[in-house]
């Protein structure tokens, strides 16, 4: 199967931005893109950097205006598309919902967010409810695909769970960058745990995963700190975590693929990582805290 990943830089208009992902989805599925995933807020810019309540204008109903927007080009070029939204469920309750359009312009499924980080520049706890659809694959023609969004992508949990409900890939509509303070080695340091921890749940799995962020640099609207430099390097890794693809931490870029999903059978089969898990020994997984 071929996959994309569409990488891409935005600004506060979302109209131009959509525009943008539009013309990219079609070049990605012009080289025979099957599964085509966009970053997370996709339509418009990372407005977590502050807390402003005008912001809750952008969010929409799903389905809405992405979804009808998005769904016709789906079935105009015949592929699955995963988009990232700000979804008002209700008056006061919002998520960061991603949501995987079928080939035919329909929802397949959609997950909210489930892991809400609340850090400078990330204040994301003031706009997002956590998820409550638990950590369920979404049947497509493409398979299952297990979709999960950003903070959630430092949780093996997140991973192993949606690996044991029968997801066949792991994917990760992002946003992250390094706020412009940070050193040089602090970056390297950041980027390499970013890599390494999401390639881990390749690993642990026997999965393949599609890792999509954003790039470019976005100011703080309130100036209280620099800004984000998103950084890019959305990557494609294989069921024993090697880099299939790699896009670059400055450029925007389509990444198209074609991967084997079959390959996690035999991955599986010299790695019986399931095989040896001793379930009964792990209750206390599900605890904040083991005190002794």
């Amino acid at each position: 199967m071929k996959i994309a990943l569409i990488q891409q830089t935005n600004t506060a208009n979302r109209a131009e931005n959509r525009a943008k992902l539009e013309k990219n989805i079609h070049l990605c599925a012009a080289q025979g893109a099957e599964l085509i995933v966009l970053q997370e807020l996709h339509n418009g810019l990372y407005f977590c950097q502050t807390e402003d309540t005008t912001v809750f204008e952008q969010a929409e109903t799903i389905p809405g205006l992405s979804t009808e927007i998005f769904g016709k080009i789906a079935k105009e070029l015949s592929v699955v598309i995963v988009l990232s939204l700000f979804e008002k469920r209700a008056a006061g309750l919002y998520h960061n919902t991603a949501v995987v359009l079928e080939k035919d312009g329909t929802i397949a499924g959609k997950y909210r967010k489930m892991h809400i980080p609340d850090d400078p520049a990330y204040y994301e706890k003031f706009y997002f409810t956590p998820g409550d659809l638990g950590f369920k694959p979404i049947q497509t023609s493409v398979g299952k695909l297990g979709v999960l969004v950003c903070w959630d992508q430092w949780y093996p949990e997140a991973a192993r769970l949606m690996a044991m409900a029968g997801a066949e890939l792991l994917i990760y509509p992002t946003a992250i960058g390094w706020e412009s303070t940070d050193t040089a080695d602090e970056k390297q340091r950041q980027t390499e745990a970013w890599f390494t921890v999401q390639r881990g749940h390749a690993v642990a799995n026997g999965i393949h995963l599609l890792s999509c962020n954003r790039v470019g640099y976005e100011a703080d609207p309130s100036g209280v700190t620099n800004g984000i430099q998103f950084w890019g390097n959305s990557f494609v890794a294989g069921p024993q975590g090697e880099f299939l693809a790699k896009a670059s931490n400055e450029n925007e870029e389509n990444i198209v693929l074609e991967i084997d999903l079959k390959r996690s059978e035999n991955v599986r089969r010299w790695w019986p990582f399931f095989r040896d898990r001793r379930i009964d020994a792990f209750g206390d997984v599900t605890k904040r805290w083991r005190e002794e």
